[in-house]
């Protein structure tokens, strides 16, 4: 019996790994690539994405 709860265990924790990369790549792909420009009080900021 202990043998099926630690197979159910790995495959638990693989599904959780699976999910969660794939979380992570739709997150990356979905940011906006290039440059952003902030015009403010405190004068033009620029960051690259």
């Amino acid at each position: 019996m202990s043998r099926n709860n630690g197979l159910y265990l790995i495959i638990g924790a693989l599904i959780i790994a699976v999910v969660g990369l794939g979380a992570y790549v739709v997150n990356e792909e979905s940011k906006p690539k290039g440059v952003e420009l902030s015009i403010g009080q405190d004068g033009v900021k620029v960051e690259e994405n």
